[in-house]
């Protein structure tokens, strides 16, 4: 009986497959294999990965000229004005050891933040900086709009209140001015004091918040660092908002906290003036 299949020639059900090759049989499995293999690979990659590698860079309006901003996907991790694209990429490199790439749009509450000068919702991305600098900043960010502290402020409020040199030190090192609001912060002796900035950047800050700064250098001039109700019996430092409740004719000014008490005077419960800390 025949084999063969007489409709198309092909064999029949009994008849022997020729023999093929098993070396190229394995190697088409194995090529199948990995491309399978890199398939997932590709679709697995983990969304974090790019920022491994390198933050993002993305222009923003603010109360500056030219602010630009890099960020990773722990928060907001550098800021600074007047500066290009290439010089901040480069300043960014020197710093973080990092490459920048441009993004299409800045972290969500960034642009907030800048107009309001709060936080907010805002994440910042501290990572690199000693315990004690981000103590430190995260004190200065507690200085309200509009207000001012000093170095021995910051330096208490961050745990540390004989290292206010050291206070001085961090805020220089700020990543994130504005953000972390170190034009807020004074020297102890009342005047403005320097900024990242420049000072005329610091002075258009704090009138733009509504500080009265001719008022902060008189008074610094005259060495007067707390101001004090005789209705209340309360001192406070002179931007506190209840200070600049205080009508002119029962507004006081002091030297020091130990001055005010004397003269029958406690701090204020909201801006916290203290006893200065010997070094």
């Amino acid at each position: 009986m025949n084999d063969t299949d007489p409709t198309h020639g092909a064999p029949g059900p009994h008849a022997t497959e020729p023999a093929g090759d098993p070396a190229r049989d394995l190697a088409g499995d194995l090529a199948g294999d990995l491309a399978v293999e890199l398939a997932g690979l590709a679709a697995d990659a983990p969304p974090s990965l790019l920022d491994r590698i390198a933050a993002r860079r993305v222009h923003v309006p603010g109360p500056l000229e030219g602010l630009q901003v890099a960020f990773t996907d722990h928060g907001v991790a550098y800021l600074r004005a007047g500066l290009d694209e290439e010089e901040f990429t480069a300043a960014f490199r020197a710093r973080f050891a990092r490459p920048l790439l441009p993004a299409a749009r800045p972290p969500a509450g960034l642009v907030p933040a800048l107009r309001t000068g709060r936080l907010g919702g805002l994440r910042l991305d501290l990572r690199g900086l000693s315990e004690f600098e981000v103590a430190v900043l995260r004190a200065a960010a507690r200085i309200p709009r509009g207000q001012t502290r000093p170095y021995a402020w910051v330096a208490r409020a961050a745990g540390r209140p004989r290292a206010v040199r050291a206070v001085g030190s961090a805020l220089g090192r700020n990543p994130v001015p504005l953000l972390v609001p170190c034009h807020r912060v004074t020297r102890s002796d009342g005047t403005l004091g320097g900024y990242v900035f420049g000072d005329a950047a610091k002075e258009r800050l704090l009138r733009a918040e509504d500080v009265d700064v001719a008022e902060v250098v008189e008074l610094a001039r005259r060495g007067v660092r707390l101001v004090g109700s005789d209705t209340t019996g309360i001192v406070c430092y002179p931007t506190c908002g209840d200070a600049r409740r205080i009508t002119p004719e029962h507004r006081h000014g002091f030297r020091d906290l130990a001055a005010a008490r004397a003269a029958g005077y406690r701090p204020c419960l909201h801006c916290r003036p203290a006893d200065p800390q010997p070094a």
